[in-house]
């Protein structure tokens, strides 16, 4: 929703379909459905011309992550959000692809204090309805069963 609303042309995958009709609305150019048979890289490679500047996997999960990294442009850059934890926090990547095509990994922990702004403003334009990603609303009592992994 962020990156749409900065003039992003965003690509998003998931298996979930509700989750991609969800995506669809908030105005995301393409959607790729994981599940249904298609190699997601070579898709967003051949709809990008090329691969993707920017990837993101907000999942925290090796398939995933490597996917993510796989359908990069040469100089493109993939952005980690969160912690791979467990059996997760050593997942294999494409390392020779990762040097041959200049890539960029990065990790991402949290916004930066001086940018805060920028969020409120672009909720109180109406360029973000946060409202729409909420699924359901939990007592705090009920996250750490919910929210466990």
């Amino acid at each position: 929703m962020i990156a749409s609303a900065m003039g992003a042309n965003v690509i998003a995958i998931d298996i979930d379909e509700a989750k991609l009709a969800l995506a669809r609305e908030l105005r995301v150019v393409q959607t790729i459905n994981g599940s249904a048979g298609i190699n997601a890289p070579e898709a967003v490679i051949e709809l990008t011309r090329g691969g993707a500047h920017m990837s993101l996997d907000a999942l925290s999960h090796p398939v995933t992550c490597l996917n993510s990294i796989q359908n990069l442009r040469p100089r493109g850059k993939h952005i980690q959000v969160g912690l791979m934890l467990g059996d997760h926090a050593m997942p294999q990547v494409p390392m020779a692809r990762i040097i041959g095509k200049e890539l960029e990994i990065l990790d991402s922990h949290d916004m930066q204090t001086h940018r805060y702004g920028a969020m409120p403003d672009m909720i109180a334009s109406g360029k973000l309805t946060l409202s729409r990603l909420v699924g359901r609303r939990i007592s705090l009592a009920q996250a750490p069963e919910i929210l466990r992994f």
